[in-house]
């Protein structure tokens, strides 16, 4: 369709005389357009919907929407919340954009012309995201903000951990390892996820007046693991004594400790994650890193599919106290609490919650 259009306009070029025919090669081209966008053949993707299914009569459709799966939590999170979506009999339509920006924006274009009912998005930049989500809304469709706000778009929920406290909850843990204070790092995501500021935030707030000094600080984009070592690396070259490294998550937090390992500073400075990454929490175990900040993101997922399943439905939302400004709007806000993991009750939050599994948590000590 698009190379006949082509040719049709080159022709159609050479011959400005026959405005017959560039009326109708243009209109050719923007038929072709059209057709390839109404059979969502533009999409770059190639991944097929792991989930959907055509001509379901009437059970509820729900779009969803990740940025990537760099970050270990989100595949475990997807899987749980497509069973406990069929469970209350809805169909989810899973995408993931591969840290793509414009192929996300593709994505939930696609999502409002096969007529969703709902599109819950973990978005890869929370301002991006805006036009096309109000464009959701404005053709009649639920929209969720899961996990992390899209700025500016009056989305129908949003649902996230108190990502302030994550904050706090690192800076407590520094206070409590290094009440001398230091110096120290902040590894922390990317600019363009909105919890990154808000955990900058909570961390700030409980250091403000301390003597813990951050010297050196880093975002690394897309989540990219590889970047925290290198930005450790470069920190210790400018600031030899350090106190501890604050990590945005476990991820960056392990690369982190290769660089502190490299320096022979591992188990000897604080270092702080978030997300109960396995890895993660064979370290704390182990000495070599003193707490995550652990989100139950099964319970998470669980609720973001029931409460999608609700809002397809025109259910009145349950168990919603608080809004959240998204810039412009109000949106109902899903609050869940983020606890801080330790040696202390690894066992008892981690192993007993069945996250991970006591063999493996335990794999290098002796307990």
């Amino acid at each position: 369709g698009m190379e006949k259009g082509k040719r049709g306009r080159k022709m159609a070029d050479k011959t400005a005389g026959a405005g017959k025919r560039m009326i109708t090669a243009v209109l050719a081209v923007i038929l072709a357009i059209y057709t390839c966008m109404a059979l969502g053949g533009c999409r770059k993707t190639e991944e097929v919907p792991e989930t959907s299914q055509e001509g379901t009569g009437d059970r509820l459709q729900i779009g969803l929407s990740f940025e990537s799966y760099v970050i270990e939590r989100w595949i475990r999170e997807r899987d749980v919340f497509v069973s406990a979506a069929k469970e209350l009999g809805a169909d989810v339509n899973v995408q993931n954009a591969n840290g793509d920006v414009q192929e996300q924006i593709a994505q939930i274009e696609y999502f409002i012309r096969k007529q969703m009912d709902v599109i819950a998005v973990v978005a890869g930049d929370c301002d991006a995201l805006s036009d096309v989500m109000k464009k959701a809304k404005d053709a009649g469709i639920k929209t969720v903000s899961y996990d992390r706000l899209i700025n500016n778009s009056d989305c129908d929920l949003y649902i996230s951990f108190n990502n302030e406290l994550v904050g706090r909850l690192m800076a407590e843990c520094f206070l409590e390892y290094a009440p001398d204070g230091g110096d120290i790092f902040m590894i922390q995501g990317p600019q363009t996820d909105g919890n990154v500021h808000q955990i900058r935030k909570g961390f700030d707030d409980v250091i403000r007046g301390s003597r813990l000094n951050v010297v050196y600080e880093a975002n690394c984009e897309g989540w990219l693991a590889e970047h925290a070592f290198t930005y450790v690396k470069e920190g210790l070259s400018r600031h030899k004594d350090i106190v501890g490294v604050m990590c945005g998550n476990d991820d960056l937090a392990t690369q982190a400790f290769r660089a502190l390992s490299e320096e022979r500073l591992a188990g000897k400075v604080i270092l702080t994650g978030q997300d109960g990454d396995l890895m993660a929490c064979q370290r704390i175990v182990e000495g070599t890193q003193n707490m995550t900040a652990f989100k139950s993101v099964e319970e998470e997922a669980r609720l973001a599919a029931e409460y999608a399943v609700m809002l397809g439905r025109g259910e009145e939302l349950t168990g919603i106290t608080k809004t959240i400004h998204d810039g412009t709007y109000d949106v109902p806000y899903r609050e869940l609490l983020p606890v801080a993991v330790t040696k202390e009750n690894m066992d008892d939050v981690i192993i007993k919650g069945g996250f991970h599994a006591e063999e493996d948590v335990y794999l290098n000590v002796k307990k």
